[in-house]
């Protein structure tokens, strides 16, 4: 777990770090002053209302103890385990297995399963699933998944400043060729550290996950499953807002990720490999 963190804290110093050699060679102190506002009101916005946003999106039905039934119980045992408030609990009516967590905070948190899900996992394997999402409220990965969003949108924002404006640093005249490979590569270079930041948090909430369900293997046979069935099963919602893939479990997108760098997700055998080994030990 402390690894995880570790490598998320340097990501994110390595974002920040790439947003203020950007601002600089762009805007100079202003434009990377005007850019940070632009990108942190933007996403400011979006932390305070992602939840509702997103289960908007995905026509998602709030269920309480009655008409959650087994689901619910589940999730609030879970709860308790974790020691976190009781989230919000809702299905979304797709065929495709997944999950996600939302929410700004653990007292403002919300999980949500896809009846896909709910028939084909059994319930040692629901569990595991929903102990994962329930270690990303943990962890307050909604948070950190902003923070990275707030400064690649700030850099995408310089870069558009600085093709429109012409940029240069306090009046000095840009180089052109210097200029263009900026405002092409700082925003590439931005999401790929986003991404990366995504994948880490994944691997912790597998651990934070395996630890609260106390069951590893459930998870790694989850995950097995619904990477398995998610391929040939498209979401509809998911592909009409390809920027909510990374909040699930498994990529939903049925063009998939890019090989290495692009993905959105670990590779789900290297997800697995590491749940298997934290059962060997005993986790």
């Amino acid at each position: 777990m402390l690894n995880n963190w570790l490598k998320t804290t340097l990501l994110m110093a390595a974002i920040v770090a790439l947003f203020g050699a950007v601002g600089m060679a762009i805007g100079g102190a202003q434009g990377m002053l005007i850019a940070l506002a632009v990108g942190g009101a933007m996403n400011l916005f979006a932390y305070w209302n992602s939840d509702k946003m997103v289960l908007r999106m995905y026509n998602a039905r709030e269920v309480d103890a009655a008409s959650g039934g087994a689901f619910y119980a589940l999730v609030a045992d879970l709860a308790r385990r974790a020691r976190l408030p009781m989230p919000r609990v809702y299905i979304i009516d797709e065929d495709q297995p997944n999950a996600f967590a939302t929410g700004r905070n653990p007292e403002h948190a919300a999980v949500a399963a896809t009846t896909g899900i709910l028939g084909l996992l059994n319930e040692r394997e629901i569990r595991g699933v929903m102990a994962h999402e329930l270690a990303h409220v943990k962890n307050r990965d909604i948070l950190t998944s902003t923070l990275a969003a707030t400064v690649a949108g700030a850099i995408s924002t310089l870069a558009q400043f600085g093709m429109f404006f012409g940029g240069g640093r306090d009046g000095e005249r840009p180089n052109p060729v210097a200029q263009i490979a900026i405002m092409i590569l700082a925003p590439l270079a931005a999401m790929l550290i986003q991404m990366a930041i995504s994948r880490a948090r994944e691997y912790g909430a597998d651990r934070g996950g395996a630890e609260i369900s106390g069951d590893p293997e459930a998870l790694a046979s989850a995950l097995k499953k619904i990477e398995a069935y998610a391929r040939g099963t498209p979401m509809n919602a998911a592909e009409m807002h390809p920027e909510t893939a990374q909040m699930m479990i498994v990529n939903p997108l049925s063009g998939g990720d890019l090989q290495g760098l692009f993905r959105t997700h670990p590779a789900t055998e290297e997800r697995v490999r590491r749940l298997l080994e934290l059962a060997r030990r005993g986790v």
